[in-house]
């Protein structure tokens, strides 16, 4: 089996090159094989990928994530539409709306969101998606801007009744650590309404390193993409597939959410 963790911050779980690197090789270890790379400021994407622009089996977003909206960086637009197109490099993001960290003003938030969806939309790469307590916002906005390639609603985080609205559009649920919570209500009926809306192929998984430790890890310090196959048993018993058979439809999810062959 072979995983894909659609969504990783390598750079936060270890600054030093060679531990990151030893993630990776622990991530290969496990069985998961594709990683795309994510960062919230442009320094650190251009950091990172130095590092990691030819690992084998590692992809990268560019972008700025709403934490970043007061100092997105010099020329940042300029920076990402140089960096989108550089190999390896897959979606645009994250970037989104953190409507309950209060990061900057909430119009500076939405524009810095919304010029990224522009710059997606030029370049044909996806969106990542950051949404925290902003979801009726996003979907106002989505629903005027959608980029052609799809968004990627990274560590799902509203309810079955918001996935409904979702379904007649380009989006794709990526689920976190934080499913195989006991109390992750909204989640677990967010995957059973899929289940019964024949939607399994919207489905995508995720570490979120180094945060949303699954459940199994719990004490641990730190989420790491070796972890991500313990999501992947809690999807597979909650869909009461095969793990080998949902494995197979993740990497299929994966890989046509960011245009990368199988």
């Amino acid at each position: 089996m072979q995983f894909f963790d659609t969504h990783a911050h390598i750079g936060l779980i270890y600054d030093d090159p060679i531990e990151q690197l030893r993630v990776i090789q622990q991530a290969k270890q496990a069985g998961v094989t594709r990683i795309v790379s994510i960062n919230n400021s442009l320094h650190d994407f251009v950091k990172v990928y130095q590092t990691l622009k030819s690992v084998s089996g590692i992809y990268h977003a560019v972008g700025v994530a709403p934490s970043e909206v007061t100092n997105p960086g010099q020329n940042w637009i300029q920076t990402i539409e140089e960096s989108v197109n550089l190999p390896n490099v897959v979606a645009v993001g994250e970037t989104g709306l953190d409507y309950y960290k209060q990061f900057g003003d909430k119009h500076r938030q939405i524009e810095l969101f919304i010029t990224q969806l522009e710059i997606a939309q030029r370049y044909n790469k996806p969106v990542i998606i950051h949404n925290r307590e902003a979801g009726r916002d996003l979907m106002d906005i989505l629903s005027e801007r959608m980029p052609d390639a799809g968004v990627i609603l990274h560590c799902y985080s509203e309810d079955a009744a918001y996935a409904a609205k979702c379904l007649d559009k380009n989006m794709w649920f990526s689920f976190a650590g934080n499913l195989t919570y006991r109390n992750a209500r909204n989640l677990h009926e967010t995957v059973m309404f899929l289940k019964e809306n024949n939607a399994v192929n919207r489905i995508l998984i995720e570490t979120e390193s180094p945060f949303m430790i699954p459940a199994e890890y719990r004490e641990r310090k730190r989420t790491m993409p070796a972890y991500l196959p313990s999501t992947a048993r809690f999807l597979s018993e909650m869909l009461e597939m095969d793990l080998e058979e949902l494995s197979v439809q993740l990497w299929q999810n994966s890989c046509k959410a960011f245009n990368l062959p199988e």
